[in-house]
């Protein structure tokens, strides 16, 4: 038999009269006044019951069922509905150490890392680039993309990396990605090497480590000193290591560039063991003093380097654009395996970037931007040294080395509040035991003026007993 549904209706009200029906019946379900299985009247008796228009109820009756709230059958009729699974509260969920890298990413501050000088960028002729991009893709005929990536990136890439950074390769070789982590993850899979021992720059980049600890590869933290990562080191302590994942350019943090002698000791090493090189190219050719040494990809003759890049560090991290470079052998493997992942930014992002490529306003945009970095890159040095001379230039950072019982990360978090965002070092470190204290300044965010202002705040906070205690090691804020 129907439970009569004892619902007041107020006709004056600006509210539906089916909203009204809805909600006197959902609130009787939610206060157990309506139980499950209890059947309701007919959309038609109930019409009849309200006086009102059967669409009215038949309407009410049609967002209960949407939500969940009633059920109806044929045989049945209309019954309250079982007891819906209580949703999980929305509480916050703790993130992992790399989230909160991101999350530290976000935003504007003095200092930060990572990202490029937002006044460098031609921004409006980008911006017609791109609104072209857009257009062409929408106006084209449907298709799925070519997994390796849009050929006519893939084909300005090939040019410039030939130019630029010594790499003789063709388009077939390269595989557009989704920045480096994309780049990085494409390669883990490709090798397969779940298990086997692996070199990484300690101290060295954690979204790097993390990436090789999801791979479940075994790390073998190798020391890094101013001729770049110690490749001695990594031959004595693991020389059956299947992998070695080094930043040749300009190590990432500390700066230097690795020697030509240690380049020809890891090729061969490669080489003899079988091992495989991940290049992480960060920089590319966006290295400040002089000419920017060759990619080490270049001296390879064996086959045994992937070289990663991307436009994070040279356009704009948000476009999420990487690319790798695959020795010839692997290239078809790479290739498979892409098809089976995440796919790289749309055409419209690709096409743009060839374009941008193609008329020659990357290579400008670099040459403006390499004077822009040496100007501020000497102004927050000579800033710097009138509080500290511990202080080292480190790729597109400035790098200031603090006792070890200086608490980098919390200097970090205090100087937030006043717009500043440097990142601290300790975290780069695989253990707390090895790390040392400091923090990298970004030079692509150092202001025009105020630059000794921001130093003094930074100087101050450092000097602040907050300081002191240990140091809680987390990720940085960008390299």
């Amino acid at each position: 038999m129907p439970t009569p549904l004892p619902i007041a209706l107020d006709r004056s009200a600006r509210t539906p009269l089916s909203e009204q029906i809805r909600r006197a019946i959902a609130v009787a379900i939610d206060n157990g006044v309506l139980l499950p299985g209890a059947r309701l009247p007919s959309w038609i008796d109930l019409a009849a019951q309200l006086g009102v228009a059967r669409g009215t109820v038949r309407a009410a009756y049609e967002k209960l069922a949407d939500a969940q709230h009633i059920v109806s059958s044929k045989t049945n009729g209309t019954t309250v509905a079982g007891r819906r699974k209580t949703a999980k509260p929305d509480t916050p969920v703790a993130p992992g150490s790399v989230v909160e890298m991101f999350q530290d990413l976000s935003g504007q501050g003095i200092f930060r890392m990572g990202v490029p000088a937002q006044d460098s960028l031609p921004a409006k002729l980008l911006a017609r680039i791109r609104a072209r991009a857009v257009r062409a893709e929408l106006s084209a005929v449907t298709r799925y993309s070519d997994p390796r990536g849009e050929l006519e990136l893939r084909r300005e890439i090939a040019g410039h990396l030939a130019i630029a950074r010594g790499i003789e390769c063709s388009p077939a070789q390269i595989v557009i990605t989704s920045g480096f982590s994309g780049g990085l993850g494409l390669t883990l899979r490709v090798l397969g090497l779940e298990g086997r021992r692996a070199w990484m720059e300690d101290p060295g980049f954690p979204l790097t480590r993390k990436g090789l600890e999801l791979a479940r590869l075994d790390l073998v933290p190798i020391p890094v000193d101013d001729a770049g990562i110690d490749v001695a080191y990594g031959i004595a302590h693991a020389p059956d290591a299947a992998l070695a994942v080094v930043t040749p350019g300009q190590q990432a943090p500390l700066g230097p560039p690795l020697s030509p002698e240690r380049r020809a000791r890891l090729l061969d090493w490669a080489a003899q063991a079988g091992g495989w090189i991940i290049e992480d190219d960060y920089l590319g050719e966006l290295q400040l003093d002089g000419r920017a040494a060759p990619a080490l990809a270049s001296l390879d003759r064996q086959g045994r380097v992937i070289h990663l890049g991307s436009f994070s560090k040279t356009i704009s991290p948000t476009l999420r654009l990487g690319f790798l470079v695959a020795p010839e052998p692997l290239a078809a493997q790479f290739a498979d395996v892409a098809t089976c992942l995440a796919p790289a930014p749309g055409p419209s992002v690709q096409l743009s970037t060839a374009e941008f490529m193609r008329e020659g306003h990357y290579i400008r945009h670099l040459r403006r931007t390499k004077r822009a970095y040496c100007d501020s890159r000497d102004a927050l040095t000579a800033s710097l040294r009138a509080f500290t001379n511990d202080v080292r230039v480190a790729g597109l950072a400035v790098m200031l080395t603090l006792p070890d019982t200086t608490n980098d990360v919390e200097i970090a978090r205090q100087v937030l509040a006043h717009g500043l965002a440097p990142a601290p070092l300790s975290p780069w470190y695989s253990a707390p035991e090895r790390a040392q204290s400091g923090l990298l300044l970004g030079i692509a965010t150092v202001p025009d003026r105020g630059v000794r202002t921001a130093c003094k705040r930074l100087f101050d906070a450092i000097r602040s007993p907050a300081a002191q205690p240990p140091r809680r090691v987390r990720a940085p804020a960008g390299r």
